[in-house]
């Protein structure tokens, strides 16, 4: 007897093929028996089942994997991992960016504070949510992975941070220090025994707007390519893993010596790489062969380097009181570092406010000089009465009635409410030429849909809803791809890129991970600021629209945007759950 049958999905099953309606039969997690016309009458399965569901109109696909999220610590709070369960995602690949919870040193209790404050600094987590939401029991790598082990709802794979292996071999040295004799041979065995235990790979960072809860540098920072070499030999010794690796170059011009290094790191472990994230304008059109040049260069040399891109444009908040990317701005981090009071003070003058801008219209600014043009800018939630009927309003406009510059009208809405006021930029780049770059470019061979940061920079940005949002544009907006594309970009795509074993596609003997969703209303909410997290922090929120159900593993977890509170998601281990991709092929 079946568990749960689907009856007349329009299944799209993630290899880009023609959509056709089936009844789908699971057994066990797992997909027992498709029922196609030609192989069975009208394409019905005739096995019984414990339940069943009629599908007709709707869509059945794989579950969406979602190849870059930062859901390592709340997974403990929130098992769910929303809101990116209810949009459809069914595997999660966490521990990015360099940045891990594990290992940690057990002769060192101070490293789990100092790891805590630099997630909360360098991705914008809440540090009450690290502190009270996560039981930091484990030592090892095995023990952390142990740890999430049976109670979660998603399927989840987690890469080793390079900064948590820093800490635990040179302790506080780790941050200014080279491994002394010994300390990289520690390293690189601390790495294989994560790895024995189920990490995926290495994921490290060298990017200059990453600085730890002091304001440092993170340890990954100051690692020589001697280092990252080794630990990528140890990489190439495992099956089924994997490297990420973020350096500065990533959000705008790979330098020589970093193309160098990412193109040396593959080719030493054999294994690909994937990076964070390609940023496409049409207003810079040389930036996409530019970065990509890079993935030309690593399969010359046998390795393979993908770019992970956003099908949709998700925009970060900003303001002037609390850490956000305004400070990444050469010179600005100075002045808004500066205790509240003296910063508005500082900030009310004309002369600081003409160097700021100044510097941030630079060529030092790289990429980052988009976040200048403040009249630009949509003022978001508020707090003092002279700001009443300001959400929603463009600076320019509201500068132009009160006869200032765009900046210093911003100033003085932000110093009104003692710099609390939320900023949204407009994006730049929402024009139908970046639309039909990003159409191009989806087509290379080394470009894959994913970047959400999903469980990071929670009150700043909502990446997670990308699955569902791109879906409903590809269905009713912009249509730039056809849905059996869009489908095997989110699912059989990033499936291959991390070898994951009978998953990200709808197959006969193949899991059960499947999110059924209506076709014309399929979409994702507004981002709204709930209060959920431990200890009461905000984060934003978005609800998915039109997603009937999502099973993981077989089980259902999401019915009609309502997890039901089962928990049948996997820790995927490498080697078990993955296999090794060719990267010669």
């Amino acid at each position: 007897m079946l568990d749960h049958l689907i009856r007349r999905a329009t299944v799209v099953d993630g290899t880009g093929s023609t959509p056709y309606v089936a009844d789908i039969g699971i057994r066990d997690g797992r997909i027992a028996v498709i029922g196609r016309p030609g192989r069975t009458l009208a394409g019905r399965v005739g096995e019984r089942a414990r339940t069943e569901e009629d599908a007709s109109g709707l869509v059945l696909a794989p579950g969406f994997v979602d190849p870059h999220t930062h859901y390592d610590a709340q997974l403990f709070w929130d098992p769910y991992a929303t809101p990116s369960m209810g949009h459809g995602v069914t595997t999660v690949v966490g521990g990015n960016c360099g940045f891990t919870l594990a290992p940690l040193n057990p002769a060192r209790p101070a490293d789990a504070d100092y790891t805590r404050r630099m997630m909360s600094k360098v991705e914008g987590m809440s540090l009450a949510a690290l502190e009270q939401g996560a039981p930091w029991s484990w030592s090892s790598f095995g023990d952390y992975l142990d740890a999430l082990d049976g109670r979660i709802a998603v399927n989840a794979g987690f890469m080793v941070g390079h900064c948590a292996l820093r800490r635990y071999v040179m302790g506080p040295d780790a941050v200014g220090g080279a491994p002394g004799e010994g300390q990289l041979g520690r390293m690189t065995a601390i790495l294989h025994d994560a790895m024995d235990a189920g990490a995926w790979g290495l994921s490290t960072t060298r990017s200059t707007t990453h600085s730890d809860g002091d304001g440092r540098p993170v340890p990954s920072r100051h690692a020589e390519p001697e280092e990252l070499i080794a630990l990528a030999r140890a990489v190439g010794a495992h099956e089924g893993t994997q490297l990420e690796a973020i350096v500065t170059g990533c959000l705008d011009r790979f330098s020589d010596a970093e193309t160098d290094l990412l193109v040396e790191l593959t080719a030493t472990a054999g294994r690909p790489l994937n990076w964070n994230v390609l940023t496409i304008d049409a207003a810079v059109p040389d930036r996409v062969p530019r970065q990509l040049a890079a993935s030309e260069r690593a399969r010359a040399a046998g390795g393979r380097i993908v770019a992970l891109t956003m099908p949709i444009l998700t925009p970060m908040n900003m303001s002037l009181g609390t850490f956000c990317a305004l400070n990444l701005l050469p010179g600005w981090g100075e002045v808004l570092s500066l205790p509240v009071p003296r910063r508005i003070a500082e900030l009310g003058k004309e002369s600081v406010r003409a160097e700021l801008l100044r510097r941030a219209c630079s060529e030092e600014a790289g990429v980052f000089r988009r976040l200048a043009d403040f009249g630009r800018y949509v003022i978001g939630d508020t707090y003092a009465k002279e700001n009443d009927g300001l959400t929603g309003r463009v600076v320019r406009d509201i500068a132009a009635e009160r006869g200032l510059d765009p900046f210093a009208c911003l100033v003085e809405i932000c110093a009104a409410d003692g710099l609390r006021t939320v900023l949204w930029p407009m994006p730049t780049d929402d024009d139908p030429d970046s639309w039909e770059l990003r159409r191009r470019t989806w087509e290379h061979e080394d470009v894959l849909l994913g970047g959400s940061d999903a469980g990071a920079h929670l009150d700043r940005m909502c990446g997670a809803p990308y699955t569902t949002r791109f879906l409903g544009d590809c269905l009713r907006g912009r249509k730039l791809v056809p849905l059996p594309t869009a489908v095997r970009m989110l699912t059989d795509d990033p499936a291959r890129l991390f070898g994951l074993r009978d998953r990200g596609r709808i197959a006969e003997g193949w899991y059960a991970d499947l999110v059924l969703f209506d076709p014309a209303r399929v979409d994702a909410g507004p981002a709204t600021l709930v209060h959920d997290l431990p200890g009461d922090g905000p984060r934003l929120d978005a609800r998915a629209v039109g997603v009937v159900s999502v099973r993981v593993n077989g089980v259902e977890t999401v019915r009609h945007d309502v997890v039901t509170g089962k928990v049948p998601g996997r820790v995927l281990r490498s080697g078990r759950d993955t296999e090794t991709v060719d990267t010669k092929s």
